[in-house]
């Protein structure tokens, strides 16, 4: 963040100061929201929420090195006083890249795989030039503030995911930071139960492109339908990834490793670049070719962002990361979220890991995918057939919403102990205990408000 006074802060916010805060007192560093987790010289953004209220913490935050606080009620500290914190920040945020224009902000959004191309990709232009990029899968009104406001001066590229829960949300998100380049990864049935249809969720996505300048440009997916519909939408030049022809960036001779991990030949304006990554699944491809269409739409060449990815490692967990017990079971932890296309991505990969593994069982440790609507009943019984399709020795549905998962391993002609349902986590952590042998590959994915991260972690504990 670049430096700015307390003063300066309020007249930008249309707040007030703390008593007896002075308005030349110098706030250098990020805000933040983790009093736990303080940055020396930043503004820590007190919020009162369900579950806490930060205003009880800034004392602590501004003792541990915390240059003051913006919140809504002064309690004591410097500070910047707001009747709302979010507006705040997303000003705030909006002023600072005003004060950036050497900054190219690039956002993207889609309906799955979003984190993983956005660590990916943040990685690669980070091998090109200063970045800042989202962390985790903050990507909402108050995430993408709090990374806009790391950007400093010496930042050239600003990389931003953005989530939606429903139509406007992009469109407000980018009001707050205009992209130069937006990129739309697919569109799918994740949350399509918030969104409706899954022509809903592709107007909502598609607000990225609408978004964009002329002299900007859209990275669009050459091989869905509901993306590649989306040009129509700017006036900004498209540059087009996937397997289709016409795509500017595509991928020849995939090959999956026994880690999982593809390797690829990246193909992109006629030059060629072996490329081999280090994320497991098969669906990484389109993903990375994704990245590597951003990065050759800003001047990267070709065999650099090939070298980039082959350096590029996953950094938010619970996103298929893949640990190697000491007694030789393999735990797959991708149980952060889920929908259908993660689902039917986990699988594969589980299965593909376990082929190299003769002497154990691939177990799909399976919970309920969220925000599904009227089609969960359907999707979660499509899971269960397509486990049984690819040969999953062992499914395990947990909890109650699961139930149909194993139902549809059933229908498609699951027998003995092949699947079977748990009440809850607890459960799921004793079987397999009891039954884990060396050899076992084990995938557990989930919806995030289903818990199972609590699975994953019982079982890397078991190995120390």
């Amino acid at each position: 963040m670049i430096a700015l006074t307390l003063g300066e802060i309020a007249g930008i916010v249309d707040g007030g100061l703390a008593a007896g805060a002075d308005p030349a007192l110098v706030v250098d560093g990020p805000a933040f929201l983790d009093s736990r987790k303080p940055v020396p010289g930043g503004l820590f953004a007190a919020f009162d929420g369900a579950n806490a209220d930060g205003h009880d913490f800034a004392a602590a935050a501004v003792a541990a090195g915390a240059a003051a606080m913006l919140g809504s009620r002064d309690v004591g500290v410097p500070g910047v006083i707001v009747p709302d914190v979010e507006a705040a920040l997303g000003r705030l945020a909006h002023e600072l890249l005003r004060r950036l224009p050497d900054v190219t902000v690039i956002a993207l959004t889609g309906s799955s795989g979003k984190t993983s191309t956005k660590d990916l990709l943040g990685q690669l232009l980070s091998a090109h030039a200063p970045t800042v990029f989202t962390e985790g899968s903050f990507n909402n009104e108050i995430g993408l503030p709090l990374t806009v406001l790391r950007a400093d001066a010496d930042t050239r590229f600003l990389l931003l995911e953005m989530g939606a829960r429903g139509v406007g949300h992009i469109k407000q998100l980018c009001e707050l930071a205009p992209p130069k380049v937006g990129l739309v990864l697919n569109i799918g049935t994740a949350h399509v139960g918030e969104f409706g249809s899954k022509e809903m969720t592709a107007q909502a996505k598609g607000e990225l492109i609408e978004a964009l300048p002329g002299d900007g440009f859209a990275v669009l997916n050459a091989d869905d339908d509901y993306v590649a519909r989306m040009a129509s939408r700017t006036e900004a030049p498209v540059v087009w990834f996937g397997e289709h022809p016409s795509a500017r960036v595509r991928a020849k001779d995939v090959e999956i490793d026994e880690n999982g991990c593809a390797g690829f030949t990246l193909t992109a304006d006629g030059v060629e670049a072996p490329v081999r990554l280090r994320f497991v699944g098969e669906h990484h491809v389109s993903n990375a070719l994704a990245a590597a269409a951003v990065c050759v739409g800003v001047g990267m060449p070709v065999p650099a962002v090939a070298a980039a990815i082959d350096a590029a490692e996953p950094l938010s967990g619970g996103r298929m990361t893949v640990t190697h017990r000491a007694d030789g079971v393999v735990v797959i932890d991708d149980a952060y979220n889920a929908n259908p296309e993660s689902m039917r991505a986990g699988l594969k990969a589980l299965v593909t890991l376990a082929r190299s593994r003769p002497e154990g069982r691939s177990w799909a440790v399976l919970g309920h995918m969220a925000e599904l609507g009227e089609a969960a009943a359907e999707a979660h019984d499509a899971l269960g057939r397509l486990a049984v399709r690819l040969r999953v020795d062992r499914l395990l549905a947990v909890g109650p919403d699961a139930r149909m998962i194993h139902a549809g391993a059933m229908h498609e002609g699951s027998g003995g102990q092949e699947s079977a349902t748990v009440a809850d986590a607890d459960e799921a952590i004793a079987v397999l205990r009891g039954e884990l042998r060396p050899g076992d590959v084990v995938l557990v994915k989930a919806s995030n408000s289903v818990g199972l991260r609590r699975v994953a972690r019982a079982l890397l504990e078991d190995a120390r």
